[in-house]
Formats: structure tokens, sequence, C-alpha cells
């Protein structure tokens, strides 16, 4: 994938922020009883591009990074070349399912070569599977409120060197929040493009953010991921407006405007 980087994203929180707690290492989920409250979250194959990862929010939507339904030369993705394998490991998925549209968030736009916070912030798509996914151990997620500062997460994804299995990081931190962006301490790479970033509220497991790129920031690699209260909301009333679902059916849901170049999304900061 063509590398990224950012320029001008500045989060002046985090030279102040608090040391961070105790984080838990990246734990391969390789056996059932691993996977078990996880099977909910699948690998996004892309035909002739790679991965990003996406989780189940209705019995017929996933929830990933809009930037992953863009090619490498700026074009949207045709549908037919998705397809979601629910809780993947070594080749077998829990459930395998097409996709028949998708839906980036109306805002989400690509700037060359240049990342802005207000592209992170609506880093989110929406994606219809050809048919639902009813079963007791896949049960779609909630959606957490805002995480705070401070605040413990953890995240379930798919990445390079470790795209057979789904990786659980069962604990890191929220560093800061700057216009829409939450920067953490999670450990991901590339293909997690897409990942849920969970909290535990009211006793259950919550999508709490979704992971856009990575980044450096003083030296230290962090994780953004895009705040998904106002958004979400956004994105799944379009993709309600829209309708049935038409052949080829990767939407942008914007009237005017030029679509910019893309490459893939993981950034850096040097």
């Amino acid at each position: 994938m063509t590398r990224r980087f950012l320029f001008g994203f500045v989060f002046m929180m985090i030279g102040a922020v608090m040391a961070p707690a105790q984080e838990s290492d990246l734990i391969s989920l390789e056996t059932r009883q691993d996977s078990q409250g996880w099977e909910a979250v699948g690998r996004l194959d892309i035909r002739g591009k790679g991965f990003c990862t996406a989780a189940l929010i209705r019995d017929r939507l996933i929830l990933t990074a809009a930037h992953c339904l863009f090619d490498d030369d700026g074009s949207l993705i045709p549908a037919e070349r998705f397809e979601f394998r629910a809780g993947l490991r070594d080749g077998r998925a829990a459930a395998t399912r097409s996709i028949t549209r998708a839906i980036a968030h109306p805002d989400y736009t690509h700037n060359g070569e240049a990342t802005r916070p207000a592209e992170v912030a609506k880093d989110i798509a929406v994606l219809e599977l050809d048919r639902p996914i009813r079963a007791v151990r896949m049960r779609p997620y909630l959606i957490a409120e805002q995480p705070l500062t401070g605040d413990q997460v953890g995240v379930v994804s798919y990445g390079r060197g470790r795209e057979d299995a789904p990786s659980l990081q069962e604990v890191c931190q929220v560093l800061g929040r700057q216009t829409g962006v939450i920067v953490m301490t999670c450990d991901v790479e590339y293909g997690s493009s897409g990942s849920p970033v969970f909290m535990m509220r009211d006793g259950q497991t919550k999508i709490a953010s979704v992971v856009s790129a990575m980044a450096q920031v003083d030296g230290r690699k962090v994780a953004l991921g895009t705040s998904l209260q106002g958004p979400l909301t956004s994105l799944l009333a379009h993709f309600a407006a829209m309708g049935p679902a038409r052949p080829g059916g990767t939407q942008r849901l914007i009237s005017t405007g030029e679509r910019n170049d893309t490459g893939a999304k993981f950034i850096s900061a040097d």
C-alpha cells in the first residue's frame, strides 16, 4: 500500500497527558474459546487490494473505515469486490457474506498526501451484507458513548503479519481527543483500518470508535480513531434514505465536489 503522511496534525493535549496506565499485549485469538464474544468482528477482504477489519452493528450491516472503500487511484471500489468473513481463523470463518452496497460518510474526503483531522473524524462507512447474520454467538455490537481522555479501551483487529486470526488488545488508553478524533495507545498495523475499539458499558461490550490511522506523536506510535456519536447517526440516516441497493452499490452520498486521490490510510508523522 502507498504510504501516507500526516502534516499539520498537532495534538496539543498529548504533551500534558498523564502517564499511560498498564497496557496489555496483543493476543492472537486462535481458538473458539479465545474468540468467544468477538465472532462478530471479521476480516473485510477487498479483491485485488488487500483487507481491512469490520464489525457487525446490525444483522445485515457492518461498520468499517471509509478509506477502505477507495482504490489506489481514488475511485470507489465496486461492492462486489468486498467479502466479509466474520470470526475468520486459520482460513475458516464463522460466517461469510458478500456485499450488496457500501456507503462512506458524506463528509469524508481525501486531501492528497496531507491527512487532516476533519478527514479522520469522518472516516467511517457501512456495508450491507447480501444476507443477514443471525447467530447467538455473533450478535451485533451496540455503540458506546464517546470515550474520554484517560478511559481504557480495547481493540480487536486483523493486521499485516497476523491476517489469519484476529488479535485482541484488551487494554489500551485514550490519550486525548481533538475535533472528533480520538488518540489512543492501541497497537494497530496495516490491515487494522476499520477495527472496532471497544469499551465496557452497562455490562456490555460496545463499540466506542473505529480505527482510522496510525501516527507518531512525540516519537510515540499512536492509533487515531473516529468519534462515532454524531458521524454514525448521520451516516445511518443517509443509508436509510438511499432505499434498496443498486447493482455495483458503492456510494459516496455526496452531491457536489470531486473525489481526491487516495492511497493507503495508515500514516506517519515523521
